[in-house]
């Protein structure tokens, strides 16, 4: 089963970069899933689409999966530079304001 090797994305439902910082081992889903037909839930033969190893670096990530054996791709994702803001709130009312202000 492959796995692949990653850095989460930040969360769209926070403005912080929480959780977004460590690589994760993650393996992708293989085989069909079944539905059960007394309770209706959704299995498969396989508990590894559940396991979520989290990394500090890319090379630990890389160093357990050669070590067990795990076949993997590794993807690096963009980089997104943070929002930084040059000013604050009270720069909206500065002397040196360059644009005029609206409403």
């Amino acid at each position: 089963m492959m796995a692949r090797i990653f850095r989460p994305a930040k969360s769209a439902m926070t403005s912080g970069y929480g959780n977004s910082q460590d690589w994760v081992l993650e393996f992708s889903g293989s085989g069909s899933k079944q539905v059960d037909p007394l309770m209706g839930w959704t299995g498969g033969g396989s508990t590894r689409g559940q396991v979520r190893i989290s990394f500090e670096t890319k090379d630990e990530a890389i160093t357990y999966a050669r070590r067990h054996g795990i076949p993997f791709t590794v993807e690096e994702g963009q980089k997104r530079a943070p929002n930084v803001r040059p000013r604050g709130y009270g720069g909206n009312f500065a002397h040196d304001r360059r644009g005029s202000w609206t409403h």
